[in-house]
């Protein structure tokens, strides 16, 4: 057996302790320390934000695993933990905060260690899911994780957006909620928010006039304002007008008035009723057995900064969900993505993927990752416009599908 009780113990608190000092740079040395405290030796991968890439934390740790042809991705992609029977045999693990899919962790196991043992697994995923939160709070202190999560340069709008947005993935017994943006390390004006407290979840998505920093600093205000809002205990329709007011003080002279489409949603997880307000952006699809059942595209009310141009009250829209249904929020950019031919990618050929993956038995958060490359691959991966993607799902079994 790899490793006795106390021993794990010991290497759990020195982790733990260890972490009070530690920058984010002495991740790989302190996990050294641990793991050799019960017979193993660990490798950390984190995964870059396009979720392309496992990258290693440890300085000169060899080559970044793909994502999509690696037995490390199959674990990422599946939030599964796979044992490898070579010699000495290893785990690859899933590393996650919550349910967010941070990377992945190889545990080879010294000596008499039998990685089918069901003992040895369950360390080996606690010691996992410690370094996953270890990993989140060392990104508020350091660029080298930041770093380290980037293929490539980001836009100062794509910086400034990234800091505000929650993690790409949440689950809780009742729901789960998960996104993508695309290109990641370029969006200008797209967003997204959620939030989930007292049995009910709310989420919101944004597509900003334009593709530059202005773009950008738009989406910021409505984010910032629809969830002050929320905080301060005002409904939907008080959230959009606050945003729109707050959207329409940045218009700045000698510039087009700024505006942002959005949707922004409340779902009661007791008894599934659904309201939202549709200010100018495409319709949410509600997905039920395999198939798109209805769009929620009435009442359709002016983009957040052009409610002054009408009278007319925002009005909420109410739709009951059954158990098990999905709703699929997008921005415009994946839906009227082209190929070089011109054609678009379109509402069905969304529908279909998402479907397709799901009832592949994927958990949402690689459903969304597989139809987000779907969408660069149609456009010979370079996007046009922005392209986001939130995806929510009611009911215990998607919940069950982001854990090992």
């Amino acid at each position: 057996m790899t490793g006795r009780a106390e021993d794990w113990n010991s290497a759990f608190r020195q982790i733990i302790n260890g972490a009070h000092l530690a920058t984010a740079g002495d991740l790989a040395a302190l996990l050294d320390e641990a793991a050799a405290k019960v017979g193993i030796t660990a490798h950390l991968y984190i995964v870059d934000v396009g979720q392309q890439w496992l990258r290693s934390v440890r300085s000169g740790g060899g080559p970044a695993l793909r994502v999509d042809s690696t037995t490390a991705g199959r674990a990422f992609q599946r939030t599964d933990i796979i044992t490898v029977r070579d010699s000495p045999p290893y785990l690859w693990l899933p590393v996650l905060n919550g349910t967010e899919r941070l990377g992945v962790l190889q545990t080879i196991l010294h000596g008499d260690g039998d990685p089918g043992d069901q003992w040895i697994r369950e360390h080996c995923w606690e010691l996992a899911g410690l370094l996953g939160h270890l990993i989140m709070s060392k990104l508020r202190y350091s660029d080298f994780l930041h770093v380290l999560r980037r293929t490539t340069t980001f836009s100062v709008a794509s910086e400034l957006l990234w800091q505000l947005l929650p993690p790409q993935t949440f689950a809780c017994d009742q729901l789960t909620v998960t996104a993508v943006m695309e290109p990641y390390h370029a969006v200008g004006g797209d967003g997204y928010d959620y939030s989930v407290d007292n049995g009910r979840a709310h989420v919101s998505i944004f597509d900003a006039m334009g593709h530059d920093m202005h773009a950008g600093l738009t989406t910021a205000v409505a984010l910032a304002a629809t969830r002050n809002a929320r905080r301060n205990g005002l409904g939907l329709l008080e959230g959009a007008e606050l945003a729109d007011e707050a959207v329409r003080q940045q218009a700045t002279e000698g510039l087009k008035a700024p505006f942002a489409t959005a949707v922004l949603a409340d779902l009661d997880l007791a008894t599934g009723v659904v309201r939202y307000v549709l200010a100018g952006h495409p319709p949410a699809l509600v997905l039920r057995g395999g198939r798109m059942v209805k769009a929620l595209k009435d009442p359709v009310t002016l983009p957040l900064g052009l409610g002054h141009l009408t009278t007319a009250p925002r009005r909420l829209g109410r739709e009951q969900l059954q158990a098990g249904d999905r709703i699929l929020l997008h921005s415009d950019g994946v839906t009227e993505a082209r190929d070089p031919r011109g054609e678009q990618f379109g509402v069905e050929r969304l529908v279909d993927l998402t479907e397709r993956h799901e009832a592949a038995g994927l958990p949402a958060p690689e459903t969304l990752r597989r139809v987000s490359r779907a969408v660069l691959d149609h456009q010979r991966g370079r996007l046009q416009d922005d392209a986001t993607l939130l995806l929510l799902e009611w009911g215990r079994t998607a919940a069950r599908n982001v854990l090992p």
